[in-house]
Order: structure tokens, then sequence, then C-alpha cells
């Protein structure tokens, strides 16, 4: 064979099987005994691959040669070609066997035509094998999803949206549950690396432990997408193959202040001059609880607003923590909390319902704000039981969070300072509740 193969970014589909198949330093490496033994399936499934995937450009990678990297960075037949020429690849398997042994000069001499026709029935056969091997396995590649606590009721909305935009797209996803344990989601993050995942999207339990997050996915080099909780941006900027996707928290606590200044009195049901409020925050070492509970109580003052804060209390997201800390702010504060502010709906819905039992009126002789715009939540806005709540589009997040994991798989790296991919939460209200139902 005297063509050169020096300048492999120069050859074309044909050249790559010839040089592949025939050279010793070649993909398969084994020449004439690409036929013989264990290495046949391994040469059809390769062949097949090289012929009906991308471009040879996308192979020249490798300095030994034309490379076929098999993950979902850059080959995806499409399923409707893999449908269609999964017969016709059986055929043209073995027609460019029949050719790259003529022209590498395989045998002095012209093998009989039985066993020639014998080699052709092996060769067809193994490639129907492998085109439907082709035609099972997932576009995509492997995902390892962790998610802090299942039975958030915004995560499970989120997971689930996760679930079904990556399944979508063909990638094989494992969702695991942290059980709002450090410890364990750092186990099931390298339990995922160990196993060979391409990509992490990671919703951390607790936002101080970044750093050991980013240290970990950057020495096995993982694209990472952390969602829902933001680290720093000196703690992104560690890692390149890193990005944030989420909403702004300090606009959905600004949001929530919006809804109170939208309300006649401005919060100022008793018209003594300030708001009295009560405040059931989140975790407080989570950001998101840090950033609602700041610039909800700012936007009031940047209007001007006096404000009195009677209580804040950690609810940790959840429902009849919520219950119980205004159950109790209103034994203890009566008449005096005009607005009760809660770092998520869950709390807000704990929160409705001690305000119900007290006989207390949302929107009359108190008001009630949220965030993410659960179901719950919008069904109780409508029926005029919560003042309003923060829209935290689970969906939206959920499809530029896969999107931004695609651009990692990419290729595609992100700059110190601009790690973070951010989207709009919206206010939802009694006038356009309907428009997100």
């Amino acid at each position: 064979m005297q063509k050169s193969y020096k300048n492999k970014n120069n050859m074309n589909r044909f050249d790559i099987f010839l040089w592949a198949f025939c050279t010793k330093k070649g993909r398969f490496g084994f020449g004439e005994s690409a036929l013989n033994g264990e290495n046949f399936p391994l040469f059809v499934g390769e062949i097949f691959t090289l012929f009906f995937c991308p471009a040879p450009e996308y192979y020249n990678n490798c300095q030994q040669g034309p490379h076929l990297y098999r993950g979902p960075k850059k080959i995806h037949c499409k399923k409707k070609e893999k449908l269609i020429m999964k017969k016709f690849a059986a055929l043209a398997v073995a027609g460019c066997m029949a050719v790259s042994l003529a022209a590498c000069g395989a045998s002095a001499s012209a093998p009989a035509s039985s066993e020639a026709a014998s080699t052709e029935s092996a060769a067809t056969s193994a490639a129907e094998s492998a085109a439907e091997s082709v035609t099972e396995a997932t576009q995509g590649g492997k995902v390892g999803v962790c998610i802090y606590k299942f039975d958030d009721a915004f995560m499970t909305t989120y997971r689930n949206a996760l679930q079904e935009i990556l399944e979508g797209k063909g990638y094989e996803v494992t969702i695991v549950d942290g059980n709002n344990d450090q410890a364990k989601q750092n186990e099931q993050i390298n339990t995922f690396i160990t196993q060979g995942v391409d990509a992490l999207i990671i919703n951390p339990v607790m936002t101080s432990a970044a750093d050991q997050i980013i240290s970990t996915v950057k020495g096995a080099d993982v694209p990472t997408v952390l969602i829902n909780r933001e680290p720093t941006a000196d703690q992104m900027s560690a890692y390149d193959k890193l990005v944030y996707v989420g909403c702004d928290a300090a606009q959905s606590g600004t949001f929530q202040g919006e809804l109170i200044l939208d309300t006649e009195n401005k919060g100022d049901i008793n018209g003594d001059g300030k708001v009295s409020y009560i405040m059931i925050q989140g975790d407080p070492e989570n950001i998101d609880a840090q950033l609602r509970t700041e610039y909800s109580v700012k936007a009031l003052t940047d209007a001007g607003v006096e404000v009195e804060q009677l209580d804040l209390q950690r609810g940790d997201w959840d429902r009849n923590k919520g219950q119980e800390i205004c159950q109790n702010d209103l034994a203890k504060f009566g008449d005096q909390i005009e607005v009760v502010f809660c770092n998520n709906d869950d709390m807000a819905i704990g929160a409705l319902q001690a305000i119900q039992a007290a006989g207390r009126t949302v929107n009359k002789d108190i008001y009630l704000v949220g965030v993410d715009a659960l179901d719950a939540a919008k069904n109780e806005v409508a029926n005029g039981n919560m003042t309003g709540t923060v829209l935290n589009d689970a969906k939206g997040q959920a499809t530029q969070a896969v999107a931004s994991m695609e651009e990692l798989l990419g290729g595609k790296t992100f700059e110190a300072g601009s790690q973070s991919v951010y989207v709009d939460y919206v206010k939802v209200t009694p006038d356009n509740v309907k428009d997100f139902q």
C-alpha cells in the first residue's frame, strides 16, 4: 500500500477505512487478522460507525491516527438514519471489507468463491448485529443527577422536568436522592465518577460544600452543572467546565416585597405608618434563603416604607415547620402581624393553615407571600388565600441546565465571572395567575 497517511486531516472516509484496517498503527491494529476471532465484531462496529456517523474531521484527534470518539460530545447518529440504514449497513460493511482486502493485498492469491461467500455472509451477519446494537443504544451519554432531597416540592418538579428532557434527548439518566445529607451526596458524586458518567448535574445539599464538590469534579474532569444553590463566583472560577444555572434569588425577594407594595395600603393594614412582619426563612445557610430574606424587606425600605420585624424563624423549606412557626407567632403577636414573608411556597401553605386556624383572613387583615409558584400555591392565589407568589420556573431552569450541559459536552468552557446563567422569576398575582395554571 503506497498511499501516505501522514496528513490524516485530509483523509476521506474511505481512506480512513483503509488506513484503520490495513496498517499496523491503525485504529484496529490487526491488518489481515481483522476477520479472525475476537477482533471481528469490533471491526464491524467500528466500520459501521465510521461510514454512517459524522464527517472524518471529527476522528482526527488521535496522535496515532483517526480516532472515533464514542461519547455524546461529537458523535450522534440520527435515529431515523439508523432505522432506515440498518439493513443497508450490513451490505456496505461486507462490500468495504472485500475492497479493503484487495487494496491491502490481504492474500497473494484470490480466495475460492465459496470462501468469499462464507466471509461475506459472516460480515453481513455481524454487521446486522452491530447495526441493531447501535440502533438500540442511547444517542446521548450517561448523566448523573444529584438532588439534595426528593421530598422537596419544588425540586420534585425540577427533577421530573430534568428527567423528561434528558431522556427525550437520548441520555441515560440516573437521579439520586441526597436525603439532605451532604456526606451522602459526596459519596453519590464519587460513585457517578467511578461509573464513568459523561456529565453531572448537581443540586448541592449545602452551598458551603461547593469547594469540595468543585474540587472533586475538576479532579475527574467531568463537565458539571450546579443547580438551585449557587456557589460564589470565586468558588466556581476554580473549574472552567462548571456552570451554575438558576435564578437570581435577590430578584425573587424583590418581587415578594413588590407584591406587598402593590396592595392598596402597601402592607400597612392597621395604618400605624409601618409594616410589621414575620419572616419564615428556609435554610439560612442557603444563599437563596439569605437573599430572599434580605431583598423582600429591602424592596419596602427602598420605597420609603418603614418596617418592623416581629420575628424571623428558620423553617427549612418545610410546610409543617411553616405552620408551626406562624401558629406560634400569631399566638404571641396577634393582630400586630400584618405581613407573613415565606422563602418558599411550601412554608407559605403551612402558614396559611395557621392563619385560617387563627381566624385571620388573607388580603383582609393579613398578607401572605411565597416563592416557587407551586400548583397548590397558585390555587390559593386564585382563591384569594395568598397575596401572591413568585414563579421559580423549574421547567425553564431544567431546560437551561441541559442546554448548558450540552455546551460543556461540546467543548465549551466558561470564564471566571461568567459561570452563572439565570432564568428570570415572574410575579404571580390574582390578576395573572390563570396564565400560569
